[in-house]
C-alpha cells in the first residue's frame, strides 16, 4: 500500500551516522527539514549532499526544506545555569543584562536579561509572560524603563535561553533577522525545495522572504509557519502568500492556548486545502520517541487525526534529528498514516465541486480526479513541467497514486510534499502522444503501480515541454493499447 501522506524528518545528530540515514530512507522519508536554529553552514551543506547522495543510491526523491530561525526573543543567561522560581517571587526581566547578543551570564535569582531589547516597549501591566512553552507564567506588575517587573504565578526550574512569548501574541520583533538573510542565501545555494518562514505576522513577510530567496538563485516554494497569535488574524493572506504553511503547534499552543489547538489545525488545514496550498502539521507528534523506541497511543491517535483531517504532511523534529530511534520513528509514523487512509474519511472528498475554474489545465485536473474516483481507475499519470497539475489533483481526497511524470528535478523534489504524488524520472524525446502515453504506461508496469486490464488516467498538453499547458485527459485500459503510427 503506497502511504499518501508525506513524512518530513529533521536531520541532526542523530542522522549524520550514514547507516542511520539508509534506515530512515528505507523508512520512507519523502522529505528532510535542514533547521538553521541548531548546526553550522558546513554541517547543513553535509547533510543535504549526504541525503541526496544516498536517497539517490535508493532511486529515492527526497526533497529538501530550509526551517529559517527567525527572531529569538528568550531569556539572556544565569550566574548559576538556572534559577527555581516560587509561585508569588517577585522576578524582573531587565534588557540591560545579557549583552547585546543575550550571551551574558549575569542573571541571577531576582532578574535575567533577554535577547530581545524592545520587549519592554511590548508589554504592560496585566499581560502574562509565557516562559519555556508555557511551563513558567509571569504576571506583568509594572514596566520601568528597561526592566519589567513580574510575580510568578506558574513556578518551577529556569534554565538558560529559554524562549518568551506574550499570551495573546502581540511582540513586535520582525519575521527576518540578520541571520535568516544570511541562511536565505544558504538555502539557495543549497537548491532548497521549500524555505520555512518563522513567525511571519502578515503576507509582507512572506512576500519579502520570497524575494530575497529568488535575487540569491532560490527557485524552491516559499511556507510560511504559523506559529504567532496575531498570524491568525491575517491567515487567509499569508496561505494565499505561500506555496505551503505549518502548522508549528509549539509557539502558536503557547501563545492562544493548548485547548484551541484542535479546532485551529482543523481550521488552518481545511483553509489551506481549499486554497489549493500545501500543508504541514507539526511539533511533538512522536516526542515520546525521542527516548522510546513505540510512540504512545495519544501520540497516535494525534498523527491520525491529522491525516484525517486531510494534512499534506507530518513532521518529526526532535525524534529524527536528536532521539536515538530516528528510522523507528519515521516507520511508526509510516504504519499510522498508512492505516488512517485505509478510512473512508480520507478517501472520499466534496472538494470545489462548487466551483468556476480560471484555467484549462486547473479544470483538467478536476475532471480527472472525478473520472478516477468514479471509475476504478488504478493510477494516474500527470506529464508535468511545473507540477501544478498534481498539486490541484491532490487536493481531491482519493485512494488512487498520481504519479507526476516530469524530466525535471527540481519539480520531482517539489512534489514530495504533495499528498498522494509520487516523483517519477520521466523525459520522453517522441513527438508522437500515442507513443509518449505507451511509454507513461509502460513506466507504470514497470514500477508495478498496473498491470494488463488497469485503468489509466494520463493528463498532458498538446505542446510537451511547456509549463501550465496541460489541456487533455485520456483514459486507456492498460494492454488495449494501439500500436504507435509512424
Amino acid at each position: 500500500m503506497l502511504r499518501r501522506t508525506k513524512i518530513v524528518a529533521t536531520l541532526g545528530p542523530a542522522t549524520d551516522d550514514p547507516k542511520v540515514m539508509d534506515k530512515v530512507i528505507e523508512a520512507g522519508v519523502d522529505v528532510v527539514r535542514i533547521n538553521f536554529s541548531h548546526g553550522e553552514r558546513d554541517e547543513h551543506a553535509r547533510r543535504v549532499d549526504d541525503v541526496r547522495n544516498r536517497a539517490r543510491a535508493y532511486g529515492r526523491q527526497v526533497g529538501v526544506l530550509a526551517d529559517l530561525t527567525g527572531p529569538k526573543i528568550r531569556l539572556a543567561r544565569f550566574k548559576a545555569g538556572s534559577v527555581f522560581l516560587n509561585e508569588g517571587d517577585h522576578f524582573i526581566i531587565d534588557t540591560r543584562l545579557g549583552g547585546e547578543d543575550g550571551e551574558a551570564a549575569d542573571g541571577t535569582q531576582e532578574r535575567v536579561g533577554t535577547t530581545y531589547k524592545n520587549l519592554p516597549n511590548d508589554v504592560g501591566r496585566g499581560d502574562t509572560l509565557l516562559l519555556d512553552d508555557g511551563r513558567i507564567q509571569l504576571w506583568v506588575e509594572e514596566v520601568r524603563d528597561h526592566e519589567i517587573h513580574t510575580i510568578v504565578k506558574i513556578g518551577g526550574e529556569l534554565m538558560n535561553k529559554k524562549g518568551i512569548n506574550r499570551k495573546g501574541g502581540g511582540l513586535s520583533a520582525g519575521a527576518l533577522t540578520d541571520k535568516d538573510r544570511a541562511d536565505i542565501k544558504l538555502a539557495a545555494e543549497l537548491e532548497a525545495d521549500y524555505l520555512a518562514v518563522s513567525f511571519p505576522r502578515n503576507a509582507a513577510d512572506i512576500h519579502e522572504a520570497r524575494e530575497l530567496f529568488r535575487e540569491a538563485g532560490g527557485h524552491g516554494g516559499v511556507l510560511a509557519k504559523i506559529e504567532r497569535a496575531e498570524a491568525l488574524d491575517a491567515l487567509e493572506e499569508i496561505i494565499a502568500a505561500s506555496d505551503a504553511v505549518m502548522i508549528a503547534r509549539g509557539d502558536l499552543g503557547v501563545e492562544v492556548g493548548d485547548a484551541e489547538l484542535p479546532a485551529l489545525q482543523k481550521k488552518i488545514i481545511h483553509m489551506a486545502r481549499s486554497m489549493n496550498r500545501v500543508v504541514v502539521t507539526a511539533t511533538q507528534m512522536m516526542e515520546s520517541m525521542i527516548e522510546s523506541p513505540i510512540p504512545t497511543r495519544a501520540e497516535v491517535f494525534d498523527v491520525a487525526n491529522a491525516v484525517l483531517d486531510g494534512t499534506d504532511a507530518v513532521m518529526l523534529s526532535a525524534e529524527t534529528a536528536a532521539g536515538k530511534y530516528p528510522a523507528q520513528a519515521v516507520a511508526a509514523m509510516d504504519r499510522v498514516c498508512k492505516s488512517a487512509e485505509k478510512q473512508p474519511l480520507a478517501r472520499i472528498s466534496h472538494h470545489r465541486l462548487n466551483t468556476q475554474f480560471q484555467r484549462i489545465d486547473e479544470a483538467i485536473a478536476m475532471a480527472t480526479m472525478y473520472a478516477a474516483n468514479h471509475l476504478g481507475v488504478k493510477a494516474i499519470a500527470a506529464l508535468t513541467e511545473s507540477g501544478s497539475t498534481t498539486l490541484w489533483m491532490s487536493r481531491i481526497s482519493s485512494s488512487i497514486p498520481i504519479y507526476a511524470l516530469t524530466g525535471h528535478v527540481t519539480t520531482r523534489r517539489k512534489v514530495t510534499l504533495y499528498r498522494g504524488v509520487y516523483p517519477v524520472s520521466f523525459d520522453s524525446t517522441s513527438t508522437s502522444h500515442a507513443e509518449v502515453n505507451q511509454e507513461a504506461v509502460d513506466e507504470l508496469v514497470r514500477r508495478g503501480a498496473v498491470r494488463d486490464g488497469d485503468l489509466v488516467i494520463i493528463t498532458k498538453g498538446d505542446l510537451m515541454g511547456v509549463m501550465g499547458g496541460t489541456n487533455a485527459m485520456k483514459i486507456l485500459r492498460v494492454g488495449d493499447m494501439p500500436a504507435p503510427t509512424t
